[in-house]
């Protein structure tokens, strides 16, 4: 192998790629990128097993070859050196890569054993436009689950229903669900929300569509020159449309700028306690106030004026409410709820794709 590349080129894309390669893996070469010669074009993969990308850049190939190299060593060194051209050379498994100034040689590993994620046949194919599913990654994916025990509720759940595609996720304590674009295509796909967090990275500030194709076990995203493959979770996604509540006893509209300030306030005397926040509803003061305590330190009030409907309290958890607004991009937000233990929704005024519940701690 023989060819020349720019350093700007391989170093974003080793920046894409070499983070999935699992240095803590039982198989040490998924600590390494591959890198292939492909159509005069150099393609750099890693994979975790679950997850694989792959990013084609442009190079000026003398001599085809493949060879897989540490990630870790071969990210920070190319990102280390001045941009201009980089060469590299394959002798036997030294990989010579050298520019003006450096010349070092790492030592690779035959690409002969590394695990390549079976191909999609016949699968379904879509597209959906990058700046939608960029945002509706933001507003969602962080209210998957960590909790490997229970696998369905760490992924994120594309499905279609009444000829539009919605994308949620929930950890059972929080959910969040946005509407993504009109579609024909039958879709229900669970993804991991580690890979979706990939591939957020991935897609940037690119204008391109994501161009997506999924079979009964895998999806592959593309987005410009990069690949990212993934397997699906298996199981079924719990029937979470039933814990939206359609109408609310109390429910107040107020500026989310106001209340995220109030909740975040609230939040400093919550610590004690879990975050735990105590909202109040008043309709005839026409204010949303947040009590929190903290036995040690003291405790705290926080109000706001609102548009009211019927007055109540409900205790959340006050990081949960601060991620919900921070998810909503909107000037004004609603929030309503039908007693102190049935679920709490927020919802921005000016984008009604988007809702966010909140399930009530125990006061």
């Amino acid at each position: 192998m023989k060819l020349q590349v720019t350093q700007e080129n391989l170093s974003k894309a080793l920046g894409n790629v070499a983070r999935i390669a699992n240095t803590r893996s039982t198989l040490p070469i998924l600590s390494n990128v591959l890198l292939k010669t492909v159509n005069n074009r150099l393609s750099i993969a890693a994979t975790n097993l679950d997850i694989a990308i792959t990013q084609y850049i442009g190079s000026k190939v003398s001599t085809e070859g493949t060879i897989t190299v540490p990630a870790r060593l071969m990210q920070d060194f190319v990102s280390s050196l001045p941009s201009g051209v980089i060469d590299l050379t394959l002798d036997d498994i030294k990989l010579h890569v050298s520019t003006e100034q450096y010349q070092s040689v790492i030592n690779g590993v035959p690409a002969d054993d590394y695990p390549v994620m079976p191909a999609i046949e016949n699968g379904v194919e879509w597209t959906i436009p990058s700046n939608v599913l960029k945002k509706g990654l933001q507003q969602v994916v962080f209210a998957a689950s960590n909790d490997e025990t229970r696998p369905v509720l760490t992924g994120i759940y594309f499905h279609s229903e009444g000829g539009k595609l919605f994308m949620a996720a929930t950890d059972s304590y929080r959910l969040a669900e946005k509407e993504l674009m009109k579609t024909k295509e039958e879709i229900s796909l669970l993804v991991p929300a580690n890979a979706m967090q990939d591939l957020l990275r991935i897609i940037g500030d690119t204008e391109d569509d994501v161009h997506i194709i999924h079979d009964d076990q895998q999806v592959l995203f593309r987005v410009d020159d990069v690949e990212l493959v993934a397997r699906l979770i298996e199981g079924n996604y719990p029937p979470y449309k039933k814990l939206i509540p359609a109408t609310f006893a109390t429910s107040a509209k107020l500026k989310r700028s106001e209340l995220n300030s109030i909740t975040k306030v609230s939040s400093l005397f919550a610590r004690e306690s879990a975050g735990s926040i105590t909202i109040k509803v008043d309709e005839e003061k026409q204010t949303v106030s947040i009590h929190s305590i903290a036995s040690q330190l003291g405790e705290n009030t926080a109000g706001a004026s609102a548009e009211v409907t019927g007055s109540g309290d409900i205790t959340l958890n006050s990081r949960y409410v601060l991620d919900a607004l921070g998810a909503i991009h909107g000037d004004s937000v609603t929030f309503g709820f039908n007693g102190k233990l049935e679920a709490c929704s927020f919802r921005d005024n000016d984008e009604p794709d988007y809702v966010h519940i909140i399930m009530p701690l125990k006061s």
